[in-house]
């Protein structure tokens, strides 16, 4: 499925792909080591990814690098941290965040969560950060190609 799209209907189009499964990979992976993840797609100036969590798996505190992006629970639950507070998505639920945006992703629930992501454009690098006290620090960046 290639389509181009725009930062404003990112979750849409995350929609679009957790309703199509017969276009992701075959099987699914869980993997209890850390997240497992594959590119869904990479064009018209945007990518998605299809992610699995099993319980206690989380992102760490990151931004996108300057990419908008969007993500859509399509099982499961996950919580969503940022410094101004926490939210609980379930399935079918999912939210967009601009390009200045910096959270945690996390699986708190008790079963397997999948979800989708989509970043306009293309992610580049993500920085890392840690929280101390009630701040943010920047520990490293990453990119795309040498570190994910």
């Amino acid at each position: 499925m290639t389509a181009t799209v725009t930062s404003t209907d990112l979750l849409s189009h995350a929609r679009r792909l957790a309703a199509d499964p017969a276009h992701w990979p075959s099987t699914l992976h869980f993997d209890t080591a850390d997240r497992w993840y594959t590119r869904l797609t990479d064009a018209g100036g945007h990518e998605a990814w299809l992610l699995t969590w099993l319980p206690g798996q989380q992102t760490g505190w990151h931004d996108h690098g300057g990419s908008a992006g969007a993500f859509l629970v399509v099982a499961g639950q996950l919580r969503e941290d940022t410094v101004g507070g926490s939210r609980l998505l379930t399935s079918g639920t999912g939210r967009r965040f601009g390009s200045q945006h910096v959270h945690r992703v996390v699986n708190d629930g008790m079963q397997p969560a999948i979800s989708i992501h989509v970043y306009s454009p293309a992610l580049t690098s993500m920085t890392r950060y840690e929280q101390v006290g009630g701040s943010l620090v920047r520990l490293a960046v990453e990119r795309a190609g040498a570190d994910w």
